[in-house]
């Protein structure tokens, strides 16, 4: 729902009891005026003895309700002479192509009933029918409320989850907490989805998250709460501490998980937070394994999906039965979290590979240090060079270069690194490497063969038909490799300062950059830089 129909119609008691009491004495009842805000100056359809009030729609700040009622000599003012509503300056006005809502006293009313004043008998009537009135806007619209997964409660949340055949979780289901622990090898943020399965060593038990959590990056571990599956209600679910084991579907970046507390029967029913979450969980995993599903998992994860392959795809992006590949542009330091919410989202026994343009630098570098340190130390002042080259390199948009001197400028960071007299850090680069992301661009070797084919049935003297054979081959969509995400060295992207090829002396003296752009296409640089990558001297 959104808030524009989380409501089917609202109406409130002190704009039903105006509309009464004017309708009693033979007044205009929500007379409709479209509002413009070029323009302050509404006349009425008939002439009034006086306005009683006026509604619309006004916001005023994002996120919050409209102001349904205006004030008279604050908001508007009734010219009598002109018979008209003038929006006075400083006040609130109506949203601009809105419709605001007048009542008025018109002239020459034949209504019997004059004295609308309070404690008047016909005031005292229309007070108790418009209180009722309003209890029954309320009731209709929490009726209509009741449909929906978003705004129903209690028993009414039962029936609407019942039609996944999701029922609610009583005291009787075990709850606990389950740790999730990082993969050294994986940076990055690591999401963990609502209703991912865990299970004991022998599948005794089953149990499910119920909560989303995120794995931030440099945290090596995070608990989860979870609670017992449909099958192992009561008893069953009542496991001692180092039991769950098991993540039935890997989560790209997690290493392994375990409860270090036994789990005990839950203090009160499933809330319905927790039930409309679950629900929402299964019915996104109705649509696994869809394209629609995958595409709606990127952009969920900020991420934008450039191009796909698939077995109902064209002839130049179809994949072997069962293979989806996908060529995404995100943020490297997001790719893990990417990885692992694609691979929530996809159906079983559908591969999916997620490839995005990235290049892969490695400078190997020796870098000098002020005095003698101990090798705890050492260990310490490698892992600190590395960071500061990695918060370089992340600060770069995509399509961005990095050079030698900012490399040196992230070491000089370090205060354990030696610097010369002028202020420099004493480094050397022994070599820098870089390769380039396999994303499923065509081959040489095929647009080579493709070409002799097409020559060798044309007349070698005939010009003319020689060039139309070469202009249907490169004019042709020809097949594309499926991109398998690999590493592909390309050692043309190190280049000098003026976008030559560097040679080894112009890596040695540092008067390089590592391109980000092949092929007028931006790419993301990433480092790649291990600790015996950095020599300390």
């Amino acid at each position: 729902m959104t808030p524009e129909t989380v409501h089917l119609i609202e109406r409130l008691y002190p704009e039903i009891r105006d509309d009464l009491l004017v309708a009693l004495v033979g007044g205009v009842v929500n007379e409709p005026i479209l509002f413009d805000d070029k323009v302050d100056f509404y006349p009425l359809a008939q002439p009034a003895q006086g306005v009683r009030s006026i509604t619309g729609t006004a916001t005023l700040e994002a996120g919050q309700p409209p102001q349904r009622f205006f004030q008279r000599d604050i908001d508007f003012e009734y010219s009598s002479g002109d018979n008209a509503i003038i929006w006075l300056e400083g006040g609130t006005w109506p949203d601009d192509d809105s419709v605001f809502y007048v009542d008025y006293f018109a002239e020459g009313s034949r209504s019997p009933l004059t004295d609308i004043n309070v404690g008047s008998v016909g005031r005292t009537i229309c007070e108790a029918i418009g209180r009722e009135m309003a209890v029954v806007y309320q009731q209709v619209n929490e009726t209509y409320r009741s449909g929906f997964i978003d705004t129903a409660q209690g028993r009414s949340l039962d029936l609407v989850v019942s039609i996944l055949g999701i029922t609610r979780k009583t005291k009787d289901f075990a709850v606990g907490q389950v740790t999730f622990f990082r993969d050294p090898a994986v940076d990055g943020g690591i999401s963990i989805p609502i209703g991912t399965l865990l299970t004991t060593a022998k599948g005794e038990a089953t149990f499910v998250t119920t909560q989303l959590r995120t794995l931030q990056r440099g945290q090596v571990r995070i608990d989860v709460p979870v609670r017992a599956g449909d099958a192992s209600r009561g008893e069953v679910g009542l496991v001692a501490a180092d039991s769950i084991t098991v993540l039935v579907q890997p989560i790209a970046g997690i290493s392994r998980v375990n409860n270090f507390e036994p789990l005990a029967l839950a203090a009160e029913d499933e809330t319905d937070e927790d039930l409309r979450s679950r629900a929402k969980a299964a019915l996104r995993g109705l649509g696994k394994g869809t394209l629609a599903a995958l595409i709606q998992v990127i952009a969920e994860q900020r991420a934008k999906l450039t191009e796909v392959w698939e077995p109902n795809g064209p002839p130049a992006r179809q994949t072997p039965p069962g293979i989806v590949s996908l060529l995404v542009e995100s943020e490297p330091e997001r790719f893990p979290s990417l990885q692992a919410a694609v691979a929530q989202t996809r159906a079983a026994g559908v591969q999916t590979s997620l490839v995005a343009r990235y290049i892969f630098f490695k400078p190997r570098l020796t870098v000098s240090l002020i005095g003698d340190l101990s090798d705890s130390n050492k260990a310490k002042v490698r892992n600190d060079v590395i960071d500061a080259i990695r918060q370089a390199v992340e600060a770069l948009g995509s399509g961005e270069a990095i050079a030698a001197s900012a490399v040196l400028e992230a070491i000089a960071t370090v205060k354990e690194v030696a610097t010369n007299e002028t202020g420099q850090p004493i480094v050397r680069f022994l070599d820098v490497m870089t390769w380039q992301a396999d994303v499923g661009q065509p081959s040489t070797a095929d647009l080579t063969d493709a070409l002799v084919t097409a020559m060798q049935s044309v007349p070698p003297t005939d010009l003319a038909a020689q060039k139309a054979a070469i202009d249907q081959v490169l004019l042709a969509e020809g097949p594309s490799l499926v991109p398998t995400g690999q590493r592909l060295p390309n050692r043309s992207l190190i280049q000098t300062l003026d976008g030559n090829p560097a040679q080894d002396g112009d890596i040695e003296a540092a008067e390089f950059q590592v391109i980000a752009e092949i092929d007028g296409q931006p790419w993301w640089i990433v480092l790649d830089l291990d600790p015996t990558d950095v020599l300390l001297a």
